[in-house]
Order: structure tokens, then sequence, then C-alpha cells
């Protein structure tokens, strides 16, 4: 994250802190420790063409607190090259 980089250390300190939780909450639900949360539901929203199925509610409530937030956030963040040693997809 290029941005980052550009933060004032303490900044940087906490962005760090918050995308290790995010990545430990992936974790703890079954994904690849590498990736986040909002990478992971961005994937599952591209699966499903943009529209998460009702049988998904833990991913649909995310992408659609997160699109308050931050319009398209979960599509923005897919890391492609992660996901490789998930648990559950």
């Amino acid at each position: 994250m290029d941005k980052n980089k550009k933060r004032h250390p303490i900044g940087r300190y906490f962005l760090n802190q918050a995308l290790a939780i995010d990545q430990l909450i992936n974790v703890m639900g079954g994904g690849d420790p590498d990736e986040t949360v909002s990478s992971r539901v961005g994937k599952i929203e591209r699966k499903h063409n943009g529209k998460i199925p009702w049988y998904r509610p833990l991913p649909r409530f995310l992408a659609w607190a997160l699109d308050k937030i931050d319009k398209d956030h979960c599509k923005e963040a897919i890391e492609e090259d992660e996901g490789e040693n998930a648990v559950f997809q």
C-alpha cells in the first residue's frame, strides 16, 4: 500500500494493527491467513455476479456495511494472489 508509506509512523502503526485484526478475523472464519475479510467477501460477491445469496448472511451484511462506508470497498479490496490456503471458500 503506497499511501501507507506517506503516513505518520503512529498512523501506520494503527493501520497495520487494523490489517492484522482483519486478517485474524478472516483466519478464524476459515480463510487464508494472508487475505483480508474484504477481499474474501469481494470474491464471493464476484462469484455471484455482484449479489451475495441470502444463505450467506454474514458476507452479505459485511459487503452492505462496508459499501456504506466506502463504495465498492470489497470489489476493490480483492487480492487475486491470496486465498489459496483457505480452509473454507
